[in-house]
């Protein structure tokens, strides 16, 4: 199998089958191999209905219906799953992607592991949409170090090998490309053409946005510290501590040379605080590399990513 195009659906009846008909016209032409897996979010509409006639009629179909709305992510963890494809392709369901872009990918990913849509010409309300999009692109781009115009465009490909690595929770899609730069990946950007809705409603809104920072606390995090946890915890740990104790030794100096009664002192209250919070810092890392070892061992999972091996097989 070739291609694998991955597309989760929640309560999207009215846009299936225009968007079937689109894929097949932008796919078979270019691509000999490829499936399209669309699965089924929960639906209560009519989607799993149409979904399942569609498969009926075309071998190229696999519907995966999950039992309840798990969400985004989950539905494309498992068309990862499922997919058979040397690469995956993402997009959303409701054809605000346009699938005609599929090859400007194809053509990329010959050279790159992992190539990003641009909808540079949004068509989205723009303080509702664009403006909490242009500032999260912006602060992910930073804290994370990889720079990309439109992290939430949905239409991405993957090589297999990155995408199969990869363990998605929570709302984490939108950093696959953050979170596989731990890998070594090379990412490259296409502008895409992007098409205003004009069936069904939005899932999208700017309560997403608290989602998209919490997210991104733990993308860091995941990015600089997953294999080494006391190096983040330790740190601060020892900062507290020792302006804790600094804290301290400059009161004990005050009471013993110059008899001044620190019993009342909100400073003193201050530097047992940052001695105890650096000590149990301190005991967080340390629990840390503790997890970080049964997890790496008991599983066999090495912390690095070999990308070939060039030489007699190895055994």
């Amino acid at each position: 199998m070739t291609l694998s195009v991955v597309v989760p659906l929640y309560n999207e009846e009215e846009n299936i089958r225009l968007l079937h008909q689109k894929l097949r016209e932008a796919l078979d032409p270019v691509v000999e191999e490829y499936e399209l897996l669309f699965v089924d979010d929960g639906s209560t509409d009519g989607t799993l209905k149409i979904l399942e006639e569609l498969q009926s009629k075309d071998n190229h179909i696999t519907v995966l219906s999950l039992r309840r709305n798990f969400g985004q992510t989950a539905a494309f963890a498992a068309g990862f799953d499922f997919a058979r494809g040397e690469v995956i392709v993402t997009m959303d369901g409701d054809l605000q992607n346009d699938p005609a872009d599929i090859p400007k990918l194809l053509n990329l990913i010959k050279e790159n592991d992992l190539v990003s849509g641009w909808r540079k010409k949004r068509k989205d309300p723009f303080f509702s949409r664009r403006l909490p999009s242009m500032i999260a692109n912006w602060l992910i781009s930073k804290v994370t170090g990889v720079k990309l115009h439109d992290y939430g465009c949905s239409l991405k490909a993957y090589r297999r090998d990155v995408i199969k690595n990869l363990r998605l929770y929570g709302e984490m899609h939108r950093f696959i490309p953050a979170v596989a730069s731990w890998y070594g990946v090379r990412v490259a950007e296409v502008e895409t053409v992007h098409h205003p809705r004009l069936r069904g409603k939005s899932k999208y809104g700017i309560s997403r946005t608290i989602k998209v920072v919490l997210d991104l606390i733990t993308v860091k995090f995941l990015q600089s510290f997953s294999t080494k946890p006391i190096q983040f915890f330790g740190t601060i740990g020892v900062l507290c501590d020792i302006l804790g104790f600094l804290i301290l030794f400059y009161l004990s100096l005050e009471k013993i040379l110059r008899g001044k009664d620190i019993g009342g002192r909100p400073l003193l209250l201050l530097g047992a605080l940052l001695m105890i919070v650096g000590i149990q810092l301190i005991g967080m890392g340390l629990l840390g590399e503790m997890l970080v070892r049964v997890y790496h061992e008991s599983q066999r999972k090495p912390i690095y990513v070999i990308k070939k091996i060039l030489g007699p097989e190895i055994k």
